[in-house]
């Protein structure tokens, strides 16, 4: 809407054809040339005058050897195509959110003491980094029923100081990969990521990392089986940081079975056992304290040294009726057993996870080579099966997607360049911009180390109609210059064409530069921002710049090749 409404009225405030006239010279001169705006001809502009200079020579040479000149754009084209499947893929890069989780997981069973004291001991470590400002750690879960953790799983919320305060060349991936190197727990496997995308994956998928394997079956003990399998063959994948199978009936638990004839011996209830092992063991809430606005309960139970091992417990009095003290082993057997600490189950199927954290490699790539090392080294039992999750589902449903956008944005834009141009042949060459500018986009991901992702592929399919733009404007010049000069009757030879040619390509050179200029000034200053959020607009903007390059250099190399060769079937003895 500006740039047909604001535009028109500012040139006629801004433009005028009379100069201004008073002295001295040399302020009638800035007057004419900045407060004016005097009109200047392409072959005397300031801006147009050496780009044309250096140009012209240029597309002489390049209409002189247009077969050749469209063969290396060719050869150019072939040659990206191999470092194209070099690209790894990924479903979004990681979204640094300013702080990291720390999430190791230990085997089921462990005690609140042992939990307490690894806790403190890693949150001592991990705030020695330089880059960490507080740090926060959980073991357990909360007094919520929408986070049911074990007491094995610790969350370590690692707050960083900013980017300008760290050391010196230190980056998120060497600061992930220094920790990790730093903090071994024997049987505690360590996983990195981000808390706010970890509570989304977990809710979305149950897996707390970038990639999960999901083993299905019917029986647990068996899934458990496969799923330490699996364990032990992906932590020998390449780039896997960490691989931790879900022990599915690894889970301790005392059991209490009351005696009912010792009970009845003693004349007392089942549930006279029952309200000691509930109080006395378990802890009972016997009272609330007030404090101000704060409300406290207050719980009663045995001392630890009372009830921390199977002795102990079996001494644990309860009282008869007729006031005898009758230990707890007299009245009840007291065992430990394992048992599931979690049953999941999906598609009809009991299931167990393998939670896998994966560094410096992208998940496309590593999905395929862990599922040809499964494959290879894990035998499935009837009526077993695998399946991925994680970032790596997001990633495939992405693909299929995709898989329908790109073509149909491409049907899209040649539709609306045919009904501008009203030509097959100007709509194709205009769409031979789309391969050229993938060559730029690239080869500029290839040398940034960026994956595929789904921010990629929004900026190659907007790269797509600033291909259609800048293509149209290249032929539409050309189209001008050739239509005027056979107008006039001037097109009675190659040399009639290529001059034509040169016309619309070297005098209408500004426009052009302009059009792509204005792209950089926008797109460049994304690639050296920081933030949240920057990570994945540079994966928008990286391709779309790399893209306009290669694009506008072949508008100005190529096209003239390609419009002389077609137009040249036109020209009498071309």
């Amino acid at each position: 809407m500006l740039a047909i409404t604001l535009d028109p009225a500012m040139r006629l405030l801004f433009t005028r054809l009379e100069p201004f006239s008073f002295s001295p010279g040399w302020l009638r001169r800035v007057a004419n040339a900045v407060l004016v705006g005097t009109i200047h001809g392409e072959d005397t502009h300031p801006v147009s005058r050496p780009l044309m200079r250096l140009y012209h020579p240029v597309v002489e040479l390049v209409l002189r050897f247009r077969w050749l000149t469209v063969a290396l754009a060719v050869l150019v084209v072939a040659a990206t195509v191999p470092v194209y499947f070099r690209l790894g893929s990924e479903f979004m890069p990681y979204l640094n959110e300013g702080t990291i989780l720390y999430m190791p997981t230990a085997l089921p069973g462990m005690s609140v003491t042992q939990a307490r004291a690894a806790l403190q001991v890693q949150d001592r470590m991990l705030k020695q980094f330089p880059e960490v400002e507080r740090v926060f750690g959980k073991a357990g879960r909360a007094e919520t029923p929408t986070d049911p953790a074990p007491l094995s799983m610790f969350e370590t919320v690692v707050t960083l100081k900013p980017e300008s305060e760290w050391r010196k060349g230190m980056t998120w991936e060497r600061l992930n990969d220094e920790m990790d190197r730093t903090i071994r727990f024997p049987g505690m496997p360590n996983i990195f990521w981000m808390p706010i995308m970890t509570r989304t994956e977990m809710l979305a998928t149950g897996f707390r990392t970038p990639v999960g394997v999901k083993v299905l079956g019917p029986d647990l003990t068996e899934i458990g089986r496969i799923g330490r399998d699996i364990e032990g063959v992906l932590s020998t994948v390449p780039g896997t940081r960490s691989a931790f199978a879900e022990r599915t009936t690894g889970g301790y638990y005392l059991d209490l079975r009351v005696r009912r004839d010792a009970v009845a011996r003693y004349g007392m209830t089942v549930g006279d056992v029952q309200d000691v092992i509930e109080s006395a063991i378990g802890g009972a809430s016997v009272s609330q304290t007030v404090e101000g606005r704060e409300r406290y309960s207050i719980n009663v139970r045995y001392l630890r040294d009372a009830r921390s091992d199977l002795e102990s417990l079996g001494r644990v009095l309860v009282a008869g009726p007729d006031g005898a003290q009758i230990p707890l082993a007299e009245l009840a057997d007291i065992t430990v057993s394992t048992a599931p600490p979690s049953i999941h189950d999906e598609q009809g199927a009991l299931a167990g996870y393998v939670s896998v954290d994966v560094a410096g490699r992208d998940l496309g790539t590593y999905v395929a080579e862990a599922k040809r090392a499964l494959a290879e080294r894990v035998s499935l039992p009837p009526g077993y099966r695998l399946g991925w999750a994680g970032q790596f589902e997001y990633l495939e449903r992405a693909r299929g997607r995709l898989a329908l956008l790109v073509p149909l944005t491409l049907l899209i834009v040649f539709v609306l360049l045919y009904l501008n141009t009203a030509s097959v042949t100007k709509t194709m060459i205009i769409l031979l911009a789309v391969p050229f500018s993938a060559v730029g986009a690239i080869w500029l991901l290839w040398a940034l180390g960026y994956n595929m992702s789904v921010a990629v592929w929004v900026g190659l399919i907007a790269l797509l109609g600033v291909d259609a733009e800048t293509g149209v404007f290249m032929l539409l010049y050309l189209d001008l210059a050739f239509d005027e000069r056979r107008r006039r009757g001037l097109m009675r030879s190659l040399a009639d064409l290529k001059e034509a040619i040169i016309e619309g390509a070297v005098k209408r050179l500004r426009p052009k530069v302009m059009t792509v200029g204005v792209m950089f000034m926008g797109l460049l200053p994304i690639m050296w921002s920081h933030g949240t959020g920057a990570d994945v607009m540079k994966r928008i903007a990286a391709p779309m710049i790399g893209g306009i390059f290669t694009s506008f250099a072949m508008e100005l190399l190529v096209y003239p090749a390609i419009y002389a060769i077609w137009r040249g079937r036109e020209v009498p003895g071309a």
